[in-house]
């Protein structure tokens, strides 16, 4: 790889970075803020399984992005996720869970808007449609859950220190499935941007080809890794502990409900199966984790009679949601002015 193009993915490793400390966070947010699982062991888990989960399946939720506008230049990749990365990293320090989804979306609208390349309607249709239905995906699925849940546990009888022990594992299994989701689906929004214009070569190791996406993919999961590790805790807390108290059970739901939704969304399997049986299919998009964290606990909430939910946070976690695409877009735009007008790099062919 050439220096220059090292220097121009240094925003992917700072958007995955902050990928990691934001919506990663809210995989074990529940788990931690509740004291169920450590946040050692929560950190390695998610530094694992997002990788895993990145470089198996992350080319599905890639292509659906990429279809929204495809930034060809390196130069311009590097202006759109470093404004999409400084946007999240703002409302990270504000302990707000925003979406990357968010913020890549609205970087990826402001090249189109600088290169005067269309903004393809149907794919930014489909994927603000989910900033709607996903939290409410995640709802109704941690709603139903709930009492799935809490039917299997009244049957069971389960003792106390039994209940305490199922209870971390199940935990801890959930955690797995949500972080290998969330590299498979929102891994796309770290490195999407760079896919065109991708500074890593085809390689061939042992007999086994590795593509420049694949390495690209891996990157990812590595900077999204040391995110997890150094900044993510805050996150971690307003989301299992401050917008509203849960059971060690509760968390299970949520973090098992949130990672249903980020699969919907990423696995290529899946949409083949039900598209060979003339069912429809969930489209092959990222979508906010962050969004179907929050979804999830709110449909807990709903479950329990709807007590004890913070308002107040919640509003302004929907007010971090609507300013994130914006606050991106019109950031990228004037970065991508000075990138070519001041430091003369072309951001777009």
């Amino acid at each position: 790889m050439e220096i220059a193009g090292l220097i121009f993915l240094t925003s992917g490793l700072y958007m995955g970075w902050s990928l990691g400390a934001n919506d990663a966070a809210n995989i074990f947010g529940t788990a931690v803020g509740t004291r169920m699982v450590r946040f050692r062991t929560a950190a390695v888990i998610c530094a694992v399984f997002i990788t895993l989960g990145a470089v198996i399946s992350g080319a599905g939720a890639a292509g659906g992005l990429g279809a929204l506008g495809a930034v060809n230049a390196l130069p311009g990749s590097f202006v759109v996720s470093a404004c999409a990365a400084l946007t999240v990293t703002f409302m990270t320090r504000a302990g707000l869970p925003v979406s990357t989804t968010q913020a890549i979306v609205g970087g990826i609208i402001g090249w189109n808007l600088f290169s005067g390349y269309p903004t393809d309607r149907e794919a930014l249709t489909t994927i603000v449609g989910t900033w709607f239905y996903g939290p409410l995906l995640g709802a109704l699925i941690a709603f139903l859950m709930y009492f799935v849940v809490k039917t299997i546990l009244e049957r069971l009888n389960i003792h106390l220190i039994q209940l305490d022990r199922y209870t971390r594992i199940g935990l801890i299994l959930a955690g797995v499935f949500g972080a290998y989701s969330l590299g498979a689906n929102n891994m796309a929004n770290v490195v999407g941007v760079f896919v065109a214009a991708s500074p890593f070569r085809d390689m061939t190791i042992a007999g086994v080809q590795i593509t420049g996406a694949h390495q690209l993919f891996a990157v990812g999961g590595i900077a999204a890794s040391v995110g997890v590790a150094t900044y993510s805790r805050r996150v971690m807390m307003t989301v299992g502990s401050h917008l509203y108290k849960l059971s060690p059970v509760a968390a299970f739901i949520v973090i098992a409900s949130t990672a249903t939704v980020l699969f919907l969304f990423a696995s290529e399997g899946l949409e083949a199966w039900l598209q060979a049986r003339g069912l429809p299919s969930f489209p092959l998009v990222p979508v906010s984790q962050s969004q179907a964290a929050v979804g999830s606990i709110i449909g807990i909430s709903l479950a329990r009679g709807g007590r004890n939910l913070n308002l107040r946070l919640l509003r302004n976690i929907v007010l971090g949601w609507a300013a994130t695409p914006a606050a991106a877009a019109g950031l990228a735009y004037i970065a991508l002015f000075f990138m070519q007008n001041v430091f003369m790099q072309q951001v777009y062919v």
